[in-house]
């Protein structure tokens, strides 16, 4: 990719910074735990997503395609971070298929898409369950278009995400991280070193399928050891949380000074924090905290009134 086309996606912090956290919980542990924070990577494509798009982006480069189109929910992440990558490179236009009825789920979230240039069309649920259908998604095929799955999880995603590892100036016992679509616990079980073990902590309910598509994106990872996805801390579902759990993390968040929201970073947080109380986390763990951005969905969750 040449200079001039990487310039607009030129990160404004990368490495990302590695910020040490302070506790009781973890003193009484003898933990040390550190944040990468992948949301201080970009101002509007921060943490996975930055990393996941990365190659996308020199891939539809490298084939010629001029036209990104991707799947996302009324506030996603990944919608926004697409449209904003995209929609700073000229020429290269975006769509966002998007779940839901145009009337409803107007918001910030899309209006800043729709800013960076992205075409909208919603569908209804039952026609967005069929997102990886290839003869429903053959009516969006065409020779100039490079179609990127929800969350940017694809085999691009691995190498992008792999090149945290080497950003970390010591080896962990423990990288943390939250999980959904898989594409970013994909890439990081490629990255690491052998000795050094993984949890990720699945923010919707009935995660179990997230470990089958690890190993579809990265095939490795079937018999990579290290690595193991908690399935209990998703507090009621993706995208729900408790009052109780977004108090704890408001607390966490003023008492250390990491900026966290409830649906992925927080919520894996106190994920880890539970796992830890558990006596689940080996005494004297070095730990790495993957702040995988999400911030800007804070404000989605205001406009609901769930804030």
């Amino acid at each position: 990719m040449s200079s001039q086309a990487e310039a607009p996606l030129a990160p404004s912090q990368l490495p990302s910074p590695l910020h040490p956290i302070h506790h009781p919980l973890l003193d009484a542990h003898g933990v040390k735990l550190w944040c990468k924070r992948d949301d201080l990577i970009h101002p509007t494509i921060s943490g996975n997503k930055w990393r996941k798009l990365k190659y996308h982006l020199q891939q539809a480069q490298a084939l010629g395609k001029t036209h990104l189109l991707s799947f996302g929910g009324a506030y996603s992440n990944h919608i926004h971070a697409l449209a904003a990558a995209a929609g700073l490179r000229s020429g290269l236009r975006t769509t966002g298929i998007i779940r839901g009825e145009a009337g409803i789920v107007s918001n910030s979230t899309l209006s800043a898409a729709k800013g960076w240039g992205m075409e909208l069309i919603f569908v209804d649920r039952q026609s967005y369950r069929r997102r990886q259908d290839p003869d429903w998604l053959a009516q969006f095929a065409a020779p100039d278009t490079l179609i990127v799955p929800e969350g940017g999880s694809s085999p691009l995603a691995i190498p992008g995400v792999a090149e945290l590892v080497a950003e970390v100036p010591f080896s962990p016992d423990l990288w943390v991280l939250p999980c959904a679509s898989g594409g970013t616990l994909a890439g990081l079980i490629a990255g690491k070193r052998e000795q050094e073990q993984i949890l990720a902590v699945a923010v919707l309910k009935g995660g179990a399928f997230i470990q089958d598509e690890v190993c579809r994106l990265h095939p490795a990872a079937a018999t990579t050891p290290g690595w193991r996805i908690a399935l209990d801390h998703h507090d009621g579902g993706y995208a729900k949380f408790s009052q109780a759990m977004w108090q704890w993390v408001q607390a966490f968040s003023t008492e250390t000074g990491l900026p966290l929201e409830p649906i992925y970073s927080g919520k894996a947080m106190w994920g880890l924090f539970r796992e830890l109380a558990a006596g689940r986390i080996p005494r004297g763990s070095e730990i790495v905290f993957i702040h995988t951005g999400g911030l800007q969905g804070l404000a989605g969750l205001r406009e609901q009134g769930r804030l």
